[in-house]
């Protein structure tokens, strides 16, 4: 079968079937090829299916300290089958409903791997043959999946990736996790909430490497109060079958061995571009050395007519990201003169408590030559978080000493990743933290923390003791 397009979008995830919608509202005839589910990992395999694990973990946090309200229930038990069930569910919805947007919008959904054969000809091939698109541009959209590391091999049962750790009928006893980043604290963290005891393994000197270290610290200590072990500063070397589950051998950075028993390791050390056997010299795309595609302002790729967005491209890898880097392609195919001009890209972590960031950190403004003030308010003193019982975290800011600009926001505690949008505005826009200081916020609310941490940058909040 061949078919003919003035655009064809190649993966369906959340930079793809963003731009092959907007592509369409802008008129340009558009074919989008995925080759299983559109909505990619994030839908099926990773934001989404994570965060409703993580509230179904946080529902039962609050029903095993519900007491201290008066409120008074059995211990909870964990279904993790039917939690999953639950899961799915939301899953095919939040997919099916990107279906019927595609199908409204009048995108053409091609399932099947695409390959180029040459800069204007993708070859897919599907379930029912092989399928032709000559295209005038395309934008490459295929995104990332786990690293695998040779001494710890996915056999998908007891060596799992966050795919199988998403998809677990049992809640395992004890779990191993590799790597103290983003992914492996979320599923680590809200299993533990489910009853596993979770042992975390990181080779930095912390977890969370890149995130502003008083966040870190307040982290840590959740981490050590749930009991939940973390080894830094450490390797893990392999694993040995011991009759009663696996033990997983580490080398800590001062020659002492550990041996961890548990009965699943989750790796989780990173991400690797999906852009092998995409047919990319065939169509003249120039890859660099770890495998991700360099790419312009406006994301066009070494082939100027091809685009590149999302994980594929590099820098962080966030849905949100290529999300806005599809937008972006989109608009240039469709005739507009945009770049990619993002100042402030926020960037959440669905931990407990969660943590969210965007801007600078503290050391980071110093580094670069500024001169900066901090402002923090925590969440101890704050109405609303008291009444919902979430006192812990806080909200810190960081700021210019010369001209006041907000700099960085870097928050920990309960809705730390709905508050932080405010900050992203305000970083985008250029304000000062004066700015926020003098907007009003409504009481009471978590927002107020925002305004009150503006305040403390000045020495000026009026519900903690200025210094």
């Amino acid at each position: 079968m061949s078919k003919s397009t003035q655009a064809v979008v190649l993966g369906a995830g959340p930079g793809g079937y963003v731009a092959a919608i907007r592509l369409a509202q802008r008129g340009v005839k558009t074919i989008l090829v995925e080759k299983s589910r559109v909505g990619g990992v994030c839908l099926n395999r990773g934001c989404i299916p994570s965060k409703a694990f993580i509230h179904a973990a946080k529902v039962v946090e609050h029903m095993q300290h519900a007491e201290t309200m008066g409120i008074l229930a059995d211990k909870p038990r964990i279904d993790l089958a039917r939690t999953k069930a639950w899961k799915d569910s939301i899953v095919q919805r939040l997919t099916g409903g990107i279906g019927v947007l595609l199908e409204k919008a009048g995108v053409e959904v091609v399932t099947g791997r695409g390959r180029f054969e040459d800069p204007h000809t993708l070859n897919v091939q599907g379930e029912d043959g092989a399928t032709t698109i000559r295209f005038e541009q395309a934008i490459i959209a295929t995104g990332s999946r786990s690293l695998e590391i040779p001494p710890f091999p996915y056999d998908r049962k007891r060596i799992i990736s966050s795919t199988e750790a998403l998809d677990l009928e049992d809640v395992p006893k004890r779990l191993c996790v590799i790597g103290g980043g983003v992914i492996g604290l979320e599923i680590g963290m809200y299993l533990h909430r489910f009853g596993a005891e979770v042992t975390v393994v990181e080779m930095m000197d912390q977890i969370l490497p890149g995130i502003d270290a008083d966040i870190v610290k307040t982290l840590s200590r959740a981490l050590k109060k749930r009991k939940i072990k973390v080894h830094l500063n450490a390797r893990a070397e392999g694993f040995e079958d011991d009759g009663d589950g696996i033990r997983v051998k580490v080398t800590t950075d001062k020659g002492k061995t550990l041996d961890i028993p548990c009965d699943k390791v989750l790796v989780s050390v990173g991400r690797r571009p999906n852009t092998e056997d995409l047919g990319l010299d065939l169509a003249g795309v120039q890859v660099g050395e770890r495998g991700f595609i360099p790419v312009d302002a406006q994301l066009r790729t070494s082939t100027p007519h091809i685009f590149a967005i999302g994980d594929i491209t590099g820098g962080a890898l966030l849905a949100h990201k290529a999300s806005k880097e599809g937008l972006v392609a989109a608009a240039v195919i469709a005739g507009d003169d945009e770049v990619y001009d993002v100042r402030a890209m926020p960037a959440a972590v669905f931990t407990e408590p969660e943590i969210a960031t965007v801007g600078l950190t503290e050391d980071e403004a110093v580094s670069k030559g500024h001169s900066v003030r901090v402002g923090r308010f925590p969440f101890s003193a704050l109405g609303k978080a008291l009444t919902c019982g979430e006192t812990e975290g806080f909200v810190k800011i960081v700021a210019d000493a010369e001209d006041d600009r907000i700099l960085g926001v870097h928050i920990i505690g309960h809705a730390a990743s709905d508050l932080i949008s405010e900050a992203a505005v305000a970083i985008e826009a250029g304000l000062c933290a004066e700015d926020l200081a003098l907007t009003v916020h409504p009481h009471p609310t978590m927002g107020e923390s925002l305004m009150e941490a503006a305040e403390a940058v000045h020495g000026m909040a009026i519900h903690i003791l200025n210094p």
